[in-house]
């Protein structure tokens, strides 16, 4: 009844929330995913998202088809490779950014080692440049990381979502506005880090780091103390932290890109690459939507 290539289209936009970039990460036309989303509201008889010129959001029905979609692809996809008699094998360097560490991330590693045994996952957690450092340089097989839109794309890179950047800290922690801002920070090369710094100098405000570290949770260790304040995705929003009001006067950090990238292709890793890329595609909802509950 449901076509997965539709399926699929529909996860992409249900991720994100956006039918320029659904169309962006699975290569076709804006008015190819258009369509596949309408011949799937027309075979459901419901509407799944509620747009206009500005923005896209799931509708009920929408977010009861997430989960029938995700395990109707699961099926497929186990059906494929029972009927093919393909098995995995070999060995997959992955790298994941720090900012996953608190996400639903390893129920998707979980489910691709079930799926896949005869898969030797190696897993490195780090900061995102420096996983595009060793991904360029062969040590990678595949990462998923942050890129700033405006990087370039050096590397055969997916989308998994698009999202804003926000000051976030303690509840609690009022700012002094004649003080320097107390940073907490990744240290070099942080893309978030960078943002922060850039973005305070662009608009004259002066700042001195007050925490250094390369461990997510002790960037978080340190906010909920009231210590300073951090740039954070919001679609990955920790527990125990809340976004600076528009009154502490913070400039905006911008914006940034989660995305599956590719490094150079070892045959015996292309085709575990390929299927771990497509998990964390179809679950990448899981990691930002879920990640905030």
């Amino acid at each position: 009844m449901y076509d997965p290539t539709q399926l699929r289209t529909f996860l992409s936009v249900a991720q994100t929330l956006s039918f320029t970039q659904a169309a962006r990460r699975l290569g076709l036309r804006q008015s190819t995913v258009s369509q596949h989303v309408r011949r799937l509201e027309e075979a459901t008889g419901r509407q799944l998202f509620t747009r206009d010129t500005h923005s896209v959001e799931l509708t009920e029905d929408g977010e009861a088809m997430l989960g029938f979609a995700r395990r109707i692809l699961d099926v497929h996809e186990q059906a494929t490779q029972f009927f093919t008699g393909t098995r995995l094998r070999g060995r997959l360097r992955f790298g994941a950014s720090e900012d996953f560490v608190l996400t639903r991330l390893p129920e998707i590693l979980e489910r691709f080692r079930h799926e896949h045994p005869e898969v030797d996952l190696e897993l490195t957690v780090e900061l995102s440049g420096i996983l595009h450092e060793r991904l360029a340089a062969g040590r990678l097989d595949l990462v998923l990381a942050k890129r700033r839109p405006e990087d370039p794309r050096t590397d055969p890179q997916r989308l998994v979502w698009h999202d804003e950047l926000v000051w976030i800290g303690a509840s609690g922690l009022r700012l002094d506005p004649h003080r320097p801002v107390p940073l907490i920070v990744y240290p070099p090369p942080g893309i978030t880090r960078a943002l922060a710094l850039r973005a305070l100098e662009r608009e004259g405000r002066e700042w001195r780091i007050v925490c250094t570290s390369g461990s997510l949770n002790g960037l978080l260790a340190a906010a909920r103390a009231g210590l300073g304040v951090m740039v954070h995705s919001r679609g990955l929003m920790p527990p125990g932290l809340v976004p600076m009001p528009e009154r502490a006067g913070l400039p905006a950090p911008g914006e940034v890109d989660f995305v599956v990238a590719h490094g150079r292709r070892r045959p015996s890793a292309q085709g575990a690459a390929e299927a771990l890329a497509a998990a964390i595609l179809a679950g990448g909802d899981r990691l930002h939507r879920s990640g905030r509950e």
